[in-house]
């Protein structure tokens, strides 16, 4: 039997009483956010809206991105990366379960010594692949080749530059699936730490 979503209760600021809300809206408050799926249009849009809307309403408290993802889409999570980086508050990742291909780019695009995995998750990288056109137009087919190619610069620059691996041994490990445990993935510089706990991560509780 389903268990549905949980709800919480949460006293809006203002309010004199609670109302229930559902435990990711009141999640969402203390700026915790969840990537558990797939990454698409869709999820990569709620996600870079909260955060913009976070960093505005307080650019001074991090926010902590919880990822177990397969992957995904490349656009939807390029723009989701860059949102990371442009807003203001600090971004953790923290890997639970997988973190696999854009999951894993997500993941590594966290604030350089505030990305984390927990002991057992795993991380997997490879190279993008991509099917922006389904016509089989030569110069469709090409324009969509030429538009890989330089994805698949882009992403390798970002494994480097947030790694510390050179350019070489990234464009080398991502010609297959590379799967990492949590200290595997520390060690290859994917994530800062292992482990950690909640109340070293957070520094305080929810009330």
């Amino acid at each position: 039997m389903p268990v549905g979503l949980p709800r919480v209760p949460f006293r809006i600021p203002g309010d004199e009483d609670a109302t229930w809300v559902d435990i990711y809206n009141r999640l969402y408050r203390e700026r915790f956010l969840f990537l558990g799926q797939d990454v698409d249009d869709e999820i990569s849009n709620q996600l870079a809206g909260i955060m913009i809307y976070l960093g505005i309403e307080d650019e001074t408290r991090d926010i902590f991105l919880f990822i177990n993802s397969p992957g995904g889409y490349i656009i939807p999570g390029f723009g989701l990366f860059d949102t990371m980086q442009w807003v203001q508050p600090e971004v953790y990742t923290i890997c639970l379960g997988l973190a696999a291909s854009m999951g894993s780019f997500l993941l590594v695009g966290g604030e350089i010594t505030k990305r984390i995995a927990l002991p057992y998750a795993w991380i997997m990288i490879h190279q993008p692949a991509s099917s922006f056109f389904d016509d089989d137009d030569s110069g469709e087919i090409i324009f969509e080749i030429n538009e890989l190619m330089q994805i698949y610069d882009d992403v390798i620059k970002v494994y480097a530059q947030r790694t510390g691996a050179p350019l070489w041994a990234i464009a080398a490990d991502i010609e297959r699936d590379v799967f990492l445990s949590a200290e595997e993935a520390q060690r290859y510089g994917l994530v800062d730490l292992v482990g950690i706990q909640m109340d070293d991560l957070l520094g305080f509780r929810i009330n």
